[in-house]
């Protein structure tokens, strides 16, 4: 597929829109001087462009943009590879060709470089993960028992809720652990009496 930019008619490449459709839309590769014309070799336009990265391992050293150009003759493809380049653009310099019509170049260009986003933090940690699943089933199991009381036993009202009489005294015994335990560490305070008194005969 080729078209000749002086004057512009284009060669065989009817998917760009005929004779008098060339240009930027036939996506131009190659231009050879013959005979004083201008004669470009194009892949015509593009049917399909995949972006992938040129190294997985290193997502900052750039990207491969390959376009392919299904025609009814001639299947075509350029692959650009983008490497990162940050401080300016750079080439391409040479294409090369492997078979008919596939093509392929390299350019520096700040595009190629990753965006990177800062990830705060490192996510959950095992301890919040067990929580979160242990909440997870007390839920469950709140549900679960007010539907089979409600249900199933007839109940109503507030003692609907499994287990009412545990879970309106838990912060009773909640604290009740906590202060023996502080008592256990610390000792008994200065004005705290035992149950026995010295008797003295």
């Amino acid at each position: 597929m080729i078209f000749n930019h002086d004057p512009p008619t284009c060669a065989d490449c009817w998917d760009c829109g005929g004779p008098s459709r060339c240009g930027m839309d036939c996506s131009a590769l190659v231009a050879n001087n013959v005979k004083g014309y201008h004669v470009c070799t194009t892949v015509g336009r593009a049917s399909s462009v995949n972006i992938n990265l040129i190294d997985k391992n290193i997502p900052n050293k750039g990207v491969t943009v390959k376009m392919s150009s299904n025609g009814p003759d001639v299947n075509c493809s350029l692959s650009v590879s983008v490497i990162c380049e940050s401080n300016g653009v750079q080439g391409p310099y040479s294409l090369e060709q492997s078979g008919t019509c596939d093509y392929a170049t390299e350019m520096k260009h700040p595009s190629g470089c990753a965006e990177i986003v800062s990830v705060h933090g490192r996510g959950l940690g095992w301890f919040s993960t067990f929580f979160i699943i242990l909440f997870c089933f007390l839920g469950v199991y709140l549900l679960v028992g007010t539907v089979y009381r409600f249900f199933f036993l007839g109940v109503r009202g507030v003692d609907i809720i499994p287990n009412l009489g545990f879970w309106t005294s838990l912060p009773q015994k909640t604290q009740s652990s906590c202060a023996s335990l502080v008592r256990k560490f610390r000792g008994p305070s200065q004005g705290h009496r035992d149950s026995y008194s010295a008797v003295n005969f």
